[in-house]
């Protein structure tokens, strides 16, 4: 298993070096990985303790957005900078499992030998710990999601993936892609497979989102998601008729 780790973090400063140690121990059956965290602007002590870090986990790397550019750009900067060709994402609030990652990737590995245009494996927390009022504002913007798209996946939202890195670079960027990837993939001519994941509860800190903010923010994305698909779908029709 030859991976990178992403992580995003925004202000997360209590729970990194917990989450490091858990990846860490998570990876040390891999054949080679790295850990990349992408510090989007935080004004808390993120900064510091990435800095802290750094001085005992060799295979950490740090980058940091002066602003905050988003979570979908804080991926896309640890993607791009990735050195393997496999790439894990994980939220940087403790809930997802490191431990989960190489489950994750045996299943792309193994289910590639027989879908040649598998790119990811998306995490399903179907048992999530989350405030009643969050399960039902996520599984209203879930499924208005997957009722518009068609992207036949039950969990979106979570930030536990396993994907294609040359793969994930052609797809089309914008803000807040990081919602709309398995959508985005099979426009693109990839399948995505959800896999349950194990998902905890939040230690330290707050969500850095609202409760239905994600799913009214989200319309306008939406409508340009399905503007993609469509387009897609015009230019497969097109090159038929050439052929």
């Amino acid at each position: 298993m030859k991976i990178s780790i992403i992580v995003p973090v925004h202000n997360e400063a209590d729970n990194i070096s917990a989450l490091i140690a858990e990846i860490v121990k998570a990876m040390n059956g891999a054949e080679a990985y790295e850990i990349i965290y992408i510090d989007d602007g935080s004004n808390d002590d993120t900064a510091a303790v990435l800095k802290q870090e750094l001085q005992h986990v060799e295979l950490l790397r740090v980058i940091r957005h002066q602003r905050s550019c988003g979570q979908s750009a804080a991926i896309y900067s640890g993607v791009k900078v990735a050195k393997y060709p496999f790439i894990a994402t994980l939220d940087g609030d403790g809930q997802n499992d490191p431990a989960d990652i190489p489950r994750l990737y045996e299943v792309l590995v193994q289910q590639r030998k027989n879908i040649n245009n598998l790119w990811m494996i998306a995490g399903w927390r179907n048992k999530r710990h989350d405030s009643a009022w969050r399960l039902f504002s996520s599984k209203v913007a879930n499924g208005v999601r997957s009722r518009l798209l068609g992207d036949n996946t039950p969990d979106t939202g979570c930030g536990l993936k396993v994907f294609l890195r040359d793969e994930f670079l052609s797809l089309p960027y914008f803000d807040h892609m990081h919602r709309f990837l398995p959508a985005l993939v099979l426009r693109s001519g990839g399948q995505v497979i959800s896999e349950p994941v194990n998902h905890r509860a939040r230690e330290h800190g707050h969500s850095k989102y609202g409760t239905l903010d994600r799913l009214w923010a989200g319309i306008t994305d939406i409508l340009g998601v399905m503007w993609l698909q469509k387009r897609a779908k015009l230019s497969e029709a097109s090159e038929v008729e050439r052929g």
